[in-house]
């Protein structure tokens, strides 16, 4: 596709200067669709408008109505206010991480009485770290059998007497005593072999023992016996050894074929292959480019661990990459560090061939249908849409819920629930303000990422109500749309906020579909938190009623027993259990059971 650009777009271009820099590219609204770096601003810029292009990049392209720039010093000053920008408005065009947890790691601690622990980070605190380990309980299983059999200190301090686990074998005896500095490192030194892969002679004799408790039929023993012996594989011998350098580094490389990236990440602790990542994207840029901002987000995820080495294909810049990380950044020419890079580059490829199968079978149902309604609003191409709806029951236990679409999927860690407090009547108007109004003032406040599209569940009402809190209150214009129902409560239509007219859109399409989806999971939500609120509410009222039963006791028995049934069900002995005078567990016990309902039914 040849684009072809407006007279706007022609006069900024022939002013584009031929210096390093950034530039971020707009779209009809004013909103930066991506954001890039170049050594040559005039060259790199006017490359967008002068050559043929396919795939996403061709869709860019399309989108572009604007762009800015901005000049610096150097290609590693462009390199890192990129990536700073990218920070900032997370672009629709550009990578978009799917951010993680860390893996923990098996701590030695570094003091006078060390013990062991599991850590999600590494500090600089001259303690002994091992790991990551992918498999977070396997990783609580080996602390556990190292504690057992190469025992430091389990106490938190001097308590004067020997503790429990002193008594069972499982502590030095700090406790109680001073033990010696050299039994102490003789232990440690044994526990860094075992992580470091010293297992046999630890294995065999949890073979003997499984094999011993087998004939003497203790089948529970030695299951756990056995147990062990795979957290062991899991933790430490499963991790294969893949260099003779000990080093730890990640390996970094990628696959591009239509548009689409792989990026391959391999990461080797204590010379072990401990884990693989892959992901993969729709890209834009340049694979080398897009590689290079790809590693600086993926070292800005929460508990990521920088290594001591980082290594990457040719043709990355190494010196810039290691400036902004602080950590060397090489490329190896020759031996298993390059095999080590090829190996990365198969799995990345393995991964995108297997990618592209399942893109075919799920574009249309996914990112295809989202495209297709935000097409049919007249709106650039949109990643998340959040949607609102109301319940109450006769006016009372008022609720509002938010469920969350990011490329036609539910995102469920982002569903939202609110309790309306504004009014204490139905009123969908206010009700509508309140919960616009809470959601977005706190996005703004935390500087968080808005969503491409807002859909409220109803009619013009919700439209006007939300679109005048979001314009004139908080100076937002996030595109809104109202989903509409008939006489059998199922999605007719939908109504765009900007013209208040009905979207044409083929209610036999993929895009009307994902609007029915989206308008019965938000509906459920908020039916489900409305119901969850009215039985708290009735469990509190009957439990109120009770003389003798004030906040604190309700909240006891709410935490305890859950449900008014289980409450019903407790004997008076199990109600005393939770410090209730005998008077009052009779009296809530008597209460709540039939005879006592009865009687207050009767009157």
């Amino acid at each position: 596709m040849l684009a072809n650009p407006s007279q706007h777009l022609e006069d900024k271009l022939a002013l584009l200067p031929a210096e390093p820099g950034s530039y971020q590219m707009k779209d009809h609204t004013g909103k930066i669709i991506y954001v890039g770096k170049a050594k040559n601003l005039k060259n790199r810029v006017r490359s967008y408008f002068r050559q043929d292009h396919t795939g996403k990049t061709a869709e860019l392209v399309a989108n572009i109505v604007d762009f800015d720039f901005i000049v610096t010093n150097s290609d590693k000053e462009a390199f890192l206010l990129e990536n700073e920008l990218i920070k900032k408005y997370k672009p629709y065009y550009n990578i978009r991480l799917k951010y993680g947890t860390g893996y923990p790691y098996i701590k030695i601690t570094h003091e006078r009485n060390p013990r062991m622990a599991l850590v999600s980070e590494v500090k600089k605190d001259g303690a002994f770290y091992f790991g990551p380990y992918p498999n977070v309980y396997a990783a609580q299983e080996t602390l556990h059998f190292l504690e057992k059999n190469y025992p430091l200190r389990r106490c938190k301090g001097k308590q004067g007497r020997p503790c429990l686990y002193y008594s069972m074998g499982q502590c030095l005896g700090a406790c109680f005593k001073t033990v010696p500095v050299a039994e102490y490192e003789a232990q440690v030194e044994r526990i860094k072999r075992f992580l470091s892969g010293d297992t046999k002679v630890v294995k065999k004799r949890i073979e003997k023992q499984m094999q011993a408790a087998a004939a003497d039929l203790e089948y529970e023993r030695a299951a756990d016996l056995r147990d062990q012996l795979k957290y062991i594989d899991e933790t430490v011998e499963s991790q294969r050894v893949l260099s003779k350098d000990a080093t730890p580094r990640d390996i970094f490389n990628f696959y591009m074929d239509k548009g689409w990236m792989t990026v391959s990440v391999l990461f080797l602790r204590q010379a072990r292959l401990i884990r693989q990542s892959k992901q993969t994207f729709a890209v834009v840029g340049d694979g080398l480019e897009e590689l290079t901002s790809f590693i600086q987000q993926f070292y800005q995820q929460k508990n990521i661990q920088k290594p001591k080495e980082i290594l990457v294909p040719k043709g990355v810049e190494t010196a810039n990459l290691s400036a902004a990380l602080s950590v060397p950044v090489r490329t190896p020419q020759r031996g298993e560090k390059r095999d080590l890079l090829a190996l990365a580059e198969k799995n990345a490829r393995i991964a995108l061939e297997e990618k592209f199968r399942l893109l075919e079978l799920n574009e249309q149902k996914t990112a295809g249908a989202m495209k297709e309604i935000t097409d049919a609003l007249h709106l650039s191409p949109g990643h998340r849409i959040e949607a609102f709806d109301h319940s109450h029951l006769q006016g009372e236990e008022i609720v509002s819920a938010m469920v969350v679409f990011e490329d036609g999927r539910p995102n469920k860690d982002m569903y939202r629930k609110f309790k309306i407090k504004s009014v204490q009547q139905a009123d969908e108007w206010q009700e509508t303000q309140e919960v616009i109004r809470r959601r977005y003032s706190r996005l703004l406040k935390e500087g968080a990422e808005l969503p491409d599209l807002i859909l409220m569940d109803g009619g013009l009402a919700q439209l006007h109500a939300a679109k005048e809190v979001l314009e004139d209150e908080l100076g937002l214009s996030i595109p809104i749309a109202a989903m509409v129902k008939n006489d059998k409560h199922r999605t007719a239509d939908l109504l765009d906020g900007q013209t208040e007219a009905i979207v044409p859109l083929d209610h036999h399409s993929q895009g009307f579909f994902l609007l029915q989806r989206i308008q019965d999971e938000v509906h459920r939500f908020a039916i489900t938190f409305h119901r969850q609120s009215r039985s708290k509410k009735s469990l509190a009222s009957r439990l109120d009623a009770i003389p003798g039963v004030g906040p604190k006791t309700r909240q006891k028995l709410l935490l305890n027993f859950g449900s008014i049934t289980k409450i019903q069900q407790a004997s008076q002995e199990d109600l005393e259990k939770l410090g209730l005078s005998a008077k009052l567990a009779q009296l809530v016990h008597w209460s709540l059971s039939g005879a006592g309902a009865q009687t207050a039914k009767g009157k």
